[in-house]
């Protein structure tokens, strides 16, 4: 009890150095990534604390440590006819909810954030960890009232019923005639 107590004397020293540690964690196989960084997953499976590999439908991962891929797309803007081009290109390291079954079908669907929103769909693809759309959405609207909204895209499965697995949002702040490709990274659909 003795030795307990003059160790807490110095107190605030002694908490904030272990408070610090806290931090850090000691082991170096612990790692997290957040929603916003681009790691990219080139297999479907991930390693466990044991190096076994495991499928990511057997691990259950809190909504900031689990991959939901990342979208590509490229933008446009034609100023003499006031168009915006839109090109969906393809999902990378795509991963969905076990529910929605082995290979749904999936689309992107896009929103326009502008006081009366312009919504779009691509087709539909049989699923995969990569899906290719090159698809692209042509609307006329005027630069200053694009340069104040998003665009936001959906990944959507379209069977075995519609369900949004996915969303990324982009700001059209810096748009021009010289076509710009974007990686987004995908994350939980916001309730």
């Amino acid at each position: 009890v003795s030795d307990l107590r003059t160790s807490a004397l110095p107190g605030s020293l002694d908490i904030s150095r272990s408070m610090f540690d806290l931090r850090s964690p000691p082991q170096r196989s612990m790692k997290r990534y957040d929603s916003v960084s681009s790691v990219p997953s080139s297999t479907s499976s991930r390693k466990d604390s044991q190096g076994s590999n495991r499928s990511l439908d057997t691990i259950t991962l809190s909504g900031d440590e689990r991959d939901f891929g990342r979208l590509n797309v490229k933008l446009c803007y034609v100023s003499s006819v006031e168009q915006i081009w839109i090109t969906v290109l393809h999902c990378k390291d795509l991963s969905w909810p076990s529910s929605c079954g082995e290979n749904p079908h999936i689309c992107v669907k896009g929103i326009l954030t502008l006081p009366k929103p312009v919504h779009f769909k691509s087709s539909a693809k049989e699923g995969s960890s990569d899906i290719e759309f090159m698809e692209t959405f042509v609307f006329a609207i005027k630069l200053q009232s694009l340069q104040a909204v998003r665009l936001v895209f959906k990944i959507q499965t379209q069977t075995p019923r519609k369900k949004t697995i996915g969303e990324c949002s982009l700001a059209l702040r810096e748009l021009s005639l010289q076509e710009s490709s974007h990686w987004l990274d995908i994350s939980p659909p916001s309730k």
